[in-house]
């Protein structure tokens, strides 16, 4: 009887460590085995708490992982939406209720922004893990949008501020705009009977508009060229970051990766052109958009400039994608022939 009691007292303090249960909880019947039972408690103490720390602690980190996702979302949907509100806060509105569109455009680009970078799931944003592209876009088009402003301002309430913008876009004018540039046809596009100083603040948008878009552009490609992106952040999740492409739809990857890179960088090459010719062409049929109000010659420019720098940046990046899908390949084709061998 003793012994049974004795290994009795051995094996419940198992079955109570797998359970996460205390010896306290386990009645003991009598003093027998009393050191064995100490010992085991001992033991089974401490590797609850380990147990209880190791639980706490991944608890923890997911709690942290979770804040930094929902701040680093929320961050990410006030600076959009500060970047929607820009052209608003300072300059006036053409109609009565412009302030309240513009107001609920800010709060939907926040929605939409928080929604997207919170989620763990990808939706319709790419690149969403492998910065610098997104960093790269939303730092080109807040230029825009900044400078354009300031510029736009200055016809209105002129300070010091204005006058070194208005200067600068009117050295920038004057090296970018010459024949058959992109910033000639969007001057072009204007209707006849436009004023001078509306062409010649509309000059100067398109000249500092098109200007931050060239510069976004050579941004990325030095990222891609001398940094190696996206190599330095990790593997790249394809799903993650394209999750419109659909790897398993058909054919090669590398070759649809590549076709999809090239079409963008065309495109986005030949949309600064066609945009203005399609707009006077037009023009006769539809009311052309009326660059007099300063929101819309903003936004206009900026969708003239960025949407063309976007595309350019998206196929430079899918045929960066494809070049290194290619090199691994080739790296896995030697390492079998060295097997092989």
């Amino acid at each position: 009887m003793m012994q049974s009691r004795t290994s009795c007292a051995i094996i419940l303090p198992e079955i109570a460590c797998f359970l996460h249960t205390g010896l306290s909880e386990i009645p003991l019947i009598g003093n027998v085995g009393s050191h064995e039972v100490a010992a085991n408690e001992r033991a089974v103490s401490t590797s609850w708490t380990i147990s209880r720390h190791r639980i706490d602690y991944s608890g923890l980190e997911r709690v942290r992982i979770v804040i930094a996702r929902t701040t680093g979302a929320a961050i990410r949907g006030l600076l959009v939406a500060l970047m929607v509100l820009t052209p608003a806060l300072y300059l006036p509105t053409s109609t009565s209720n412009g302030t309240e569109i513009v107001v609920f455009l800010a709060i939907l680009a926040f929605i939409l922004t928080f929604s997207e970078y919170n989620s763990a799931f990808p939706s319709f944003i790419e690149f969403r893990d492998a910065p610098p592209v997104n960093r790269l876009r939303f730092v080109g088009l807040m230029s825009m949008v900044t400078f354009l402003t300031l510029i736009c301002k200055n016809a209105y309430a002129p300070s010091d501020l204005t006058a070194v913008f208005y200067s600068i876009g009117l050295m920038v004018s004057s090296v970018v705009d010459f024949p058959y540039s992109p910033v000639r046809l969007v001057v072009l596009m204007l209707p006849g009977d436009a004023s001078q100083p509306l062409v010649e603040l509309v000059r100067i948008s398109a000249s500092i508009a098109y200007l931050a878009a060239l510069v976004t552009i050579a941004s990325f490609a030095y990222a891609v060229k001398l940094r190696g992106w996206p190599t330095g952040n990790g593997a790249f999740n394809v799903w993650t970051n394209l999750p419109l492409f659909d790897p398993t739809k058909g054919g090669d990857v590398v070759t649809r990766l590549q076709r999809d890179g090239r079409l963008n960088i065309a495109i986005g090459a030949l949309l600064p052109f066609l945009i203005p010719a399609a707009i006077k062409l037009t023009a006769e049929f539809i009311t052309p958009i009326a660059l007099s109000d300063p929101q819309t010659l903003i936004w206009t420019l900026c969708a003239w400039a960025f949407l063309p720098a976007s595309m350019i940046m998206r196929g430079m990046a899918t045929l960066r994608i494809a070049g290194l899908i290619v090199e691994k390949r080739r790296s896995y084709s030697t390492a079998e022939t060295t097997q092989i061998a």
